[in-house]
């Protein structure tokens, strides 16, 4: 088979990406003597047509490499932002630029917004193959995304690493980890790190169950606890306006109104940026114990991907290739019970995978004592 196969990456970088793009690019050529083209910075340079060629010389020494050599940026397809305040739908222009290079397939790696992009082009008529990657690992239809193994290995070390420091000068230790909206990194590494408590988006905690089971362990003779918290957890309070919010605004049949509300929202999001830090104050004040705020953020992403991370990429990549081998397009090559296989794409985007509360992690948690903020 010849032709010619497209991949971008969009959302935020993580680990396996190079990866991914390494098996795509070699499985094409190799196996099926195809040609493999990159467009730089994600859906944006699909748009603006700024392409690289992807042959043995660029895939060279790419497997072990973070980040994503093609770059990566954060757009609506159906709502580019010009600059102006006005929003345009740019998937005519990107058909065109498909057309131009007469794509076989076009391959977007990324998380739960770029497969809502994916469909997007899908439903206007670009062969659309997509993989799953975010170090969040909340993708839906997948066991498992690439970027999550390595991003779990870096939060455990840290807190690992924080226990010294919590036991030294008997304090509580707040380490803030990524997750806006899933908590499977917070979980992870706070089971795997030993933390004492563990708040997840899932669970709205309580201030004062929290500072009860530091109390508690205060008491039994540990002057120290290390507290996991995910960037998106939120207290029980915060939480029900939250959703309370949510509710009126898709209710909501006024456009003024609609806006206000919308406004209400966006300053609660923007208030809980500082929650990590609040908490940890309130902790402090409740417990008499000395507390420290530490944000992984960013780093979490980066660095060399785990070995599990570029078996997965390479595993996810190669399928990729096979699904367009075969023609089958508008789906998302996912990960179950170890095999790749094809999800329709309209069953993916717009939905997001959550830990549920009652996940195996969560059991072992509650059987350990780990508070969970409830």
């Amino acid at each position: 088979m010849t032709g010619t196969i497209g991949i971008l990456t969009a959302g935020g970088d993580s680990p396996g990406l190079n990866a991914a793009i390494r098996a795509v690019g070699k499985a094409a050529e190799r196996a099926y003597g195809m040609h493999v083209i990159g467009f730089r910075d994600g859906f944006a340079g699909l748009m603006q047509n700024r392409t690289v060629r992807l042959d043995g010389d660029s895939l060279s020494g790419i497997l072990t490499k973070g980040g994503t050599i093609l770059g990566t940026s954060r757009i609506k397809v159906h709502k580019v932002d010009l600059g102006n305040g006005d929003k345009v739908d740019m998937r005519p222009m990107m058909c065109r630029v498909v057309e131009q290079h007469d794509l076989t397939a076009l391959i977007c790696m990324g998380g739960g917004g770029t497969m809502k992009n994916a469909l997007r082009l899908h439903d206007v008529g670009i062969p659309v193959v997509a993989l799953p990657k975010t170090i969040d690992n909340d993708v839906w239809g997948t066991d498992t995304t690439f970027g999550f193994d390595t991003a779990l290995s870096i939060a455990t070390e840290a807190v690992d690493r924080l226990h010294s420091t919590a036991h030294s000068h008997h304090r509580i230790m707040v380490v803030e980890i990524m997750g806006h909206n899933a908590g499977w990194l917070t979980l992870g590494a706070g089971l795997a790190g030993g933390a004492d408590v563990i708040l997840l988006p899932e669970i709205p905690y309580s201030e004062d169950a929290v500072a009860r089971s530091i109390l508690q362990r205060k008491a039994a003779g540990s002057n120290f606890s290390i507290v996991a918290v995910a960037e998106g957890a939120m207290s029980a309070q915060v939480r029900k306006r939250h959703d309370e919010l949510k509710a009126l605004i898709d209710r909501c049949d006024d456009p003024e109104e609609e806006k206000l509300l919308e406004k209400e929202l966006a300053a609660l999001h923007e208030a809980e940026r500082r929650s990590t830090e609040r908490l940890a104050a309130a902790l402090e004040e409740r417990t008499g114990l000395e507390s420290r705020v530490t944000i992984l953020g960013h780093v979490q992403r980066g660095g060399t991907p785990s070995a599990v991370d570029r078996l997965l990429a390479t595993q996810l990549g190669t399928a990729a290739v096979e699904a367009v081998v075969r023609g089958e397009t508008g789906v998302m090559i996912a990960v179950r019970d170890g095999r790749p296989v094809a999800v329709p794409l309209s069953e993916v985007a717009g939905r997001r995978k959550t830990v549920p509360l009652d996940h195996p992690w969560i059991q072992s948690a509650r059987r350990l004592g780990v508070c969970l903020g409830d």
